[in-house]
């Protein structure tokens, strides 16, 4: 089996923990597996460097500066591997066999870096390359960066282009938890998740992988994320399944638009759960929910219209903080979804300038990390599912 590990820098932090890197390396290549090695900068190496930078440098000396990080650390874990008997090279930018290229705009020349991952990929047999994270070259040979959570992105990319069967993101955390350990009791380890799941989650917070790399699996390429206490490179942690799809979506049937508004909304605690409850214990699905300042929406559909306006009604005249619920239909929702659009500034305004060039009312828009949800009145449907699927999947 082909795996590409990935070291974060927790897990390169201190020599002990090179050591017990190096290890688990060490057992996967014992065991007949071909593996290649990501390294992040040892502990907080990088933030430390960016820290000390107290002039205007440009951003080719800023590269060279912040790179170091990444280049001792392949320097020691490759070592680290000599030491226990396993043939490894560093692979660093500027030298010969180096993979990741970005073109003049500062991204991944996908069909420059894919050539050279696969040349790379056929000197592993028997050998171990231990290749810098975060850090590529441009094309006249320079250094540059892949951005914050770079390591995680150049460990993913290299497994997909070197037709690895798995990528393990070696980190401080037994892969995802059902909650943050430290604030929950009873967090567990989550077995498996989607790359949708496991990135809005990136986008919300919690530090697992990096949104960025996400984007650059297959359905074919297994992500893995392990402890580092953990050891053993080839069990265990938190498995990620599936890959993004861009896809346009509209509702086959018309939902019902529902405002509760009252001006004292905002300061009363539990209030939307009390609404939601409401609808839910009359078995009235929720489609999606919009809140401002003074009012909450909720999107059902039509079927259920006139049953839900009288459960809110009733939470109205039951409510000091609420005044009033309205009632507007019918409306249809169209979907916007791709890995890809947290990356693509102003993608809201690419999404929502052809639909008002055609003179259609956006009722809501309703975003996520990764999808826009655009409703318009039930007639413009047609019209505007068409927009967008030009404007989007061009």
């Amino acid at each position: 089996m082909r795996v590409v590990a990935k070291f974060g820098g927790t897990s390169l932090g201190s020599g002990d923990r090179i050591n017990r890197a190096a290890d688990s390396v060490a057992a996967a290549v014992a065991a007949g597996h071909e593996i290649a090695v990501v390294a992040s900068a040892m502990g907080n190496t990088t933030d430390e460097l960016l820290d000390e930078i107290k002039f205007d440098a440009d951003e080719p000396d800023r590269a060279e500066i912040v790179s170091m990080g990444e280049r001792t650390s392949v320097r020691m874990l490759k070592a680290a591997l000599s030491a226990r008997g396993v043939d490894a090279l560093f692979v660093e930018p500027e030298r010969d066999g180096w993979p990741i290229v970005t073109d003049s705009r500062g991204e991944v020349n996908a069909e420059k870096t894919r050539a050279r991952a696969t040349e790379l990929a056929e000197k592993m047999d028997g050998t171990v390359p231990v290749i810098t994270g975060f850090l590529a070259e441009n094309e006249e040979g320079g250094v540059t960066t892949l951005g914050r959570g770079g390591s995680d992105t150049t460990a993913v990319m290299l497994g997909t282009y070197m037709d690895a069967d798995e990528v393990v993101i070696v980190t401080d955390v037994e892969g995802v938890m059902t909650g943050d350990p430290s604030v929950v009791e009873g967090a567990r380890n989550v077995g498996q998740i989607t790359v949708d799941e496991l990135r809005n989650l990136s986008f919300r917070g919690a530090e697992v992988v990096a949104p960025s790399a996400l984007s650059y699996k297959d359905d074919d390429l297994h992500v893995r994320v392990v402890h580092y206490q953990h050891g053993d490179l080839l069990a265990g942690g938190t498995s990620v399944t599936g890959k993004f799809e861009n896809l346009i979506d509209m509702r086959e049937s018309p939902l019902a638009c529902m405002t509760v508004a009252g001006r004292a909304i905002r300061n009363r605690p539990g209030i939307l759960a009390d609404l939601s409850t409401a609808l839910g214990d009359s078995e009235i699905n929720i489609d999606a929910v919009a809140s401002g300042m003074d009012s909450i929406t909720f999107y059902v559909d039509t079927e259920y219209a006139e049953r839900a306006e009288n459960i809110l009604h009733q939470e109205v005249i039951g409510e000091d903080s609420l005044s009033s619920v309205t009632v507007d239909d019918p409306i249809a929702v169209i979907r916007v979804t791709g890995g890809e659009l947290p990356n693509q500034p102003g993608i809201i305004h690419e999404l929502v300038q052809p639909v008002a060039d055609a003179h259609i009312n956006i009722h809501d828009m309703i975003t996520s990390a990764t999808s826009v949800a655009l409703f318009v009145d039930w007639d413009d449907r047609e019209k505007t599912l068409e927009i967008l699927q030009d404007h989007f999947q061009q």
